[in-house]
């Protein structure tokens, strides 16, 4: 892969893997057929992680054994979508080639398909009246297919194709069915029998495929579509591999914020909502090149897309008025900067206007194009992640159309975060003629809060605003936050050895620390030959290992009721040797070769330098005292530069921070690292009071405001604001701030194991600064659900982070209200944080709060 993969789509990719591993032998041992799905939110990354496991199935890794005998056949409704995942491929890999990605056209003179290769197919491809399906008719009264004719310029027709290619000895073909909640058909289409069903059950035309993938956006929809399609009840369901959303979300590759507009009344292309998405646009270009410019970076440069979506009948006249408004705000935009993607794949006169048609995989790339004209084309898959604005005149009352459209615009240009400008975290969609209501469940279903599947996605606002830095925050509050400690979820863990070295090659590529790899390297190596001296006799033992293969014969005798075991051993080949090595590089990282590098000199009439090097290096990552005392010096080699080169490193560009804040991650354990300060937040300014739109209340001192240093509290639930209050009445509070809950680097985050043993960030709902004698100091204010079930896992990260980070905070409190009174919890004092850490799982965590004398509040919140 050219790609680092992120380190969800590292687990769903081995969780798939898996999967297919034991397709892969049910199928060779007795001809089971099985089905798998890979089920991910918008903008998880499918594609990625299907191009790391087609890499794995033709070329193997570390843990996957490749198949010799794979065919891919990438299976689509939509040529368009083919075209562009051909393209991610090519993008992806750095071992497919361009001969390995076929799209299957006709004429196409083969009789099989080749192994290693991947083969894009289409449902327009497989139908009656298509060129490649020629000598195959239906029969008037079933599923099955009957010769009829040869087909005209081909050995045989794509049915036959696929047929010799599942009989083939030692083949495997492998069904990759994108959008897989797409394309089974209607009631009517079922009935007669789909395509799909024919490729996945088989007919008289070709046998069952072997190997089904479903990559579809939701397990529910997959199992919906499966049934539909009433796939072979003998194929056997492997487990879903399925992606949390919140996961996706918190790795920045999708948008943090939706802003959504509503009208209330409209007009047919409404000269005046025109006008607002041309001048977001404009916006959003300006603020993409300050933002290039400021980073000094050609690549965080991002070309907007506004897209202009038209009924199926629209009027020609009006779409050209729209284009005309467009131009008013944008005198840049001609002809030449707009394009359609409509069925008519020709020219379209749009008043004054020729605009010509574009290939939808074609849009990301063509950054002239600046407005795009479409119809269903942006609900249908294709990618264009800088879309960033659009306006939609079209009627949409279903919930599931929603959210494709919706879900088309929430995909983030750089794959990752801005830190701290939610103005570039953000897409704005202004959609006069959708279904209100509709639309609302959408909203919960991008923000999570669907009690039917929780993704996780992007806040939608229905009047998002930009706050700036608050003009009356003074410096020594921003000193106080630049101060404030923060926690990085840890990822996917790699050896000390490698997480040194990914730093050291980061410090000499930025110039903070010229020779940083080779000082790295060397100080392992020096570690390693030290202690090759000191554990002499466990490192004899580990190399006679290495070079001593192991075995046991299994004998039986005709007569005899008992096997006889015997065990042997013999001399490891060269082979051997290498895999040794290899496993000790997944230890030591390029260290290995180094020390390889080194000791492997000279020549020697009796023995082979570099194998005995091999060996050697092999050895020494095999013995526990050693492989504990060189990681240890790696950590500690680490945190000595992290601490001394962090302001050097602060002044890089956003992304080289970002790699760096990455490589940190990397350990078992949350590290503690420094906030970025916040450049915009996107806040909605209106709420919902029942069906009516209304001001949002707000409030002073917030570190982010507008021009009269105001902030929304549209965001905060009643419990929230009478915590907020609160703190506000204090003489102490100098400012306050709502946590981002999102690792944007402008957020604390404190990281806890959920239920099932995996990080998750806890994020407290507000900073408050206290001044405290002559300095500003922060608190943590965390209003807390005791009823939920993670409560006491992240009350006692809360306690473990103010064991640890106490004495950089004024305070440190856990807040709930109980039979209308509000009770804090001061985990800054020790025996408190007893009382969390050696509370028992069943204890109520509401007993863990105190019970104050006087009465806050007259409510309860809500039970979940």
């Amino acid at each position: 892969m050219k790609f680092k993969l992120k380190d969800y789509q590292s687990e769903a990719v081995a969780l798939l893997l898996e999967r297919l591993e034991r397709a892969q032998s049910d199928y060779i041992a007795d001809g089971t057929r099985s089905s798998v799905s890979l089920c991910a939110t918008t903008g998880a990354g499918k594609t990625v992680m299907s191009v790391s496991v087609i890499e794995a199935l033709f070329y193997g890794d570390d843990e996957f054994e490749p198949d010799d005998g794979a065919v891919v056949v990438w299976f689509s409704d939509d040529p368009s979508l083919n075209e562009q995942t051909r393209n991610r491929l090519m993008e992806s890999s750095d071992k497919l080639t361009l001969s390995d990605l076929v799209t299957i056209e006709y004429p196409f003179a083969r009789t099989e398909l080749e192994p290693g290769k991947v083969y894009f197919l289409n449902t327009q491809k497989l139908t009656k009246s298509s060129k490649l399906t020629r000598g195959q008719v239906d029969s008037a009264d079933s599923d099955r297919l009957e010769p009829f004719q040869q087909p005209d310029d081909q050995v045989a027709n794509i049915w036959q194709i696929l047929r010799n290619t599942i009989q083939a000895d030692g083949r495997t073909l492998y069904l990759f069915l994108d959008e897989a909640h797409r394309g089974f058909g209607t009631k009517a289409t079922r009935d007669k029998g789909t395509i799909v069903r024919r490729l996945v059950n088989g007919s008289d035309a070709s046998p069952p495929v072997p190997i089904v993938i479903g990559i579809s956006a939701t397990i529910g929809k997959f199992r919906t579509a499966m049934s539909d399609a009433e796939f072979d009840e003998q194929r056997q369901s492997l487990p879903a591999v399925t992606v949390d959303g919140a996961r996706v979300q918190e790795s920045g590759l999708v948008k943090d914020t939706v802003v959504l507009d509503f009208t209330t009344e409209a007009g047919v292309f409404d000269r005046a909502l025109v006008r607002r998405a041309a001048e977001k646009l404009k916006a959003s270009t300006e603020a993409w090149q300050e933002y290039a410019a400021t980073q000094k970076d050609p690549a965080a440069l991002v070309t907007p897309l506004l897209v202009l979506q038209i009924p199926n009948k629209p009027d020609a006249d009006q779409v050209g008025d729209a284009l005309d408004v467009i131009r008013e705000v944008i005198p840049t935009i001609t002809d030449g900067s707009v394009r359609h993607v409509l069925g008519e794949h020709s020219a379209q006169e749009f008043g004054s206007w020729t605009i010509n048609w574009i290939e939808p995989q074609s849009v990301q790339d063509r950054t002239d194009v600046r407005v795009l004209v479409a119809k269903e084309a942006i609900s249908t898959g294709w990618d264009c992640p800088r879309a960033e604005v659009m306006v939609s005149f079209r009627t949409a009352k279903e919930q599931d159309h929603i959210t494709q459209v919706l879900g088309r615009m929430v995909r983030n240009p750089l794959a990752r975060r801005v830190p701290g400008d939610d103005r570039l975290n953000s897409v704005d969609c202004l959609l006069p003629y959708f279904d209100r209501t509709a639309a609302g469940k959408v909203v919960k279903h991008l923000t999570g809060l669907s009690t039917s599947e929780s993704e996780g996605g992007p806040t939608p606002l229905i009047d998002g605003r930009e706050t700036l830095p608050n003009p009356t925050i003074g410096d020594d509050v921003w000193d106080a936050w630049r101060a404030t400690p923060t926690q990085l979820l840890p990822q996917r863990g790699v050896r000390p050895v490698s997480r040194l070295l990914q730093l050291a090659t980061n410090l000499s590529r930025d110039g903070i620390r010229p020779g940083a790899e080779a000082q790295a390297k060397g100080t392992i190596i020096t570690e390693l030959e030290a202690h090759a001296t000191r554990f002499t006799s466990d490192v004899d033992q580990a190399r006679q290992e290495i070079l001593t293969v192991h075995g046991m014969s299994i004998a039986g005798t005709t007569g005899e009721h008992k096997l006889q075991y015997a065990e042997f051993e013999m001399e490891a080949d060269d082979q051997a040797v290498l895999h040794a090595f290899r496993e000790a590089t997944k230890v030591l990282g390029d260290a290995a070769q180094a020390y390889l590098d080194k000791h492997a000199r000279g020549e020697d009439d009796f023995d082979d330098p570099v194998r005995t090097a091999m060996v050697e290096i092999a050895a020494l990552a095999t013995v526990p005292k050693i492989r504990h005392e060189v990681e240890k010096t790696a950590n500690a080699l680490f945190d000595e530069w992290d601490h001394k080169h962090r302001a050097a490193v602060d002044k890089l560009s956003d992304l080289r921070r970002t790699e760096y804040r990455d490589v940190k991650s990397q350990a078992p354990d949350p590290q503690t690292t420094r906030l970025f300060q916040p450049r915009t937040r996107l806040e909605d300014f209106k709420v919902f009071d029942g069906d009516t739109v209304v001001d949002a209340a707000l409030a002073k001192k917030h570190l982010m405001s507008d021009e009269n240093g105001d902030f929304p509290l549209a965001r905060l639930n009643e419990w929230e604001r009478v915590v907020l209050q609160d703190e506000l009445q204090r003489d102490s509070t100098v400012a306050w701030y709502r946590n981002p809950p999102r690792s944007a680097g402008d957020s604390i985050c404190i990281a806890y194991r959920n239920e099932l043993g995996n990080w998750r960030g806890l994020y407290p709902d507000f900073i408050v600064f206290d001044r405290v004698g002559d300095k500003v100091m922060p608190s943590i204010v965390d209003p807390h659900r005791y009823d939920l079930p993670d409560a006491l896992p992240k009350l006692r990260a809360l306690a473990r982070f103010a064991e640890s980070h106490g004495d950089r905070f004024h305070r440190i409190e856990s807040v709930v209200v109980v039979g209308g009174k509000v009770r804090r919890l001061d985990l800054t004092s020790p025996r408190v944080r007893n009382d969390v850490k050696y509370a028992s799982d069943d204890t109520p965590v509401v007993e863990l709060y105190p019970v104050p004398d006087a009465l806050h509040v007259i409510f309860e919140p809500e039970k979940s």
